[in-house]
Order: structure tokens, then C-alpha cells, then sequence
């Protein structure tokens, strides 16, 4: 029985963009899972499906709801998977940090008003987190290498 990572010449190493995506991956599932967790999430009792009327709080700053917790873990999950390549790394993390971007004016559009638009639960917290989150994403998904460090092949042959 063969292993994949049993001798270094068949381990694959990551490049810095496919480590990266990896951990905002692993952080994104943390905290889905974080809201759900009474203690770390306030006020359990009330949070909504969706909307913005739901009173959970993570960490009691940030204003969260079931589909909201389901969004994190399902970027969890897509930031795992899409560390597999450095492309599919660096497309995850940008296209990310554009979501986020987009999150984040939205959130500053809509207000945390009782407005039908509110969909998402945010508040000012949020709003702030979806910035630094879109602006760092994306940073980090144009700015990383894709090539493994110390590979002779470059860019290219991890791009794949």
C-alpha cells in the first residue's frame, strides 16, 4: 500500500496562495460554526433564519443569523477545496475579497434600518469586517505567488 505523502518526492507542496486560501478557509469554517455555539454567540434564542431583525450577536459584536452562519461555512468549504491549485487559490480569494467588497457597500447602502432590503443581518461591526475582508482578500489573492517556493518550474506549472 502506497501513500501520496509517503516520500517527499511524491508530497505535493503548497504554494504561499494556496496556503493562504487555505487558512481563510479553515477561519471562514470556524467562525460559521462559532455562530452557533451559545457562549460565543449571544442571544441564541433569538436569532432569525435570515433578516435583519435577528438579535444573536458573535462574539457580541457582530449581528448574525442562521443563513449568515451558513454562508461563512459555505465559504469555509469553498476556500478548502479551491486551495487544491493556485489558480483555483488565487480566484477564490479575489473573487472573495470582491464579494466582500460588494458586502460591504451594501451594508453601508442599506443600513441596519428595518428595511425589506436588509436581508443580511449587518451592523457597523459587520460592515468594517466585510472591508478589511475584501480589501485583504483581494490583496493577498493578487499580491501572493502562485509557485511553490524553490520550484524550478515556476508559476505555470502550479498554476494548474
Amino acid at each position: 500500500m502506497s501513500t501520496a505523502a509517503s516520500t517527499p518526492n511524491q508530497r505535493r507542496e503548497r504554494s504561499a496562495v494556496q496556503t493562504v486560501a487555505l487558512v481563510v478557509g479553515i477561519v471562514f469554517l470556524l467562525v460559521g460554526v462559532a455562530g452557533f455555539i451559545p457562549g460565543l454567540t449571544t442571544d441564541m434564542s433569538g436569532m432569525d433564519m435570515a433578516g435583519h431583525t435577528s438579535d444573536s450577536m458573535l462574539m457580541g459584536l457582530f449581528q448574525v443569523s442562521v443563513l449568515h452562519n451558513i454562508v461563512h461555512l459555505l465559504f469555509g468549504i469553498a476556500g478548502v477545496l479551491f486551495s487544491r491549485t493556485a489558480r483555483a487559490a488565487r480566484n477564490y480569494l479575489v473573487w472573495g475579497g470582491v464579494i466582500y467588497l460588494v458586502l460591504w457597500i451594501y451594508g453601508l447602502i442599506v443600513g441596519n434600518d428595518d428595511r425589506a432590503a436588509n436581508f443580511v443581518p449587518l451592523n457597523t461591526a459587520d460592515n468594517w469586517l466585510h472591508l478589511f475582508l475584501g480589501v485583504g482578500m483581494l490583496l493577498l489573492g493578487l499580491l501572493l505567488p502562485r509557485a511553490v517556493a524553490g520550484s524550478a518550474r515556476g508559476t505555470r506549472a502550479q498554476a494548474r
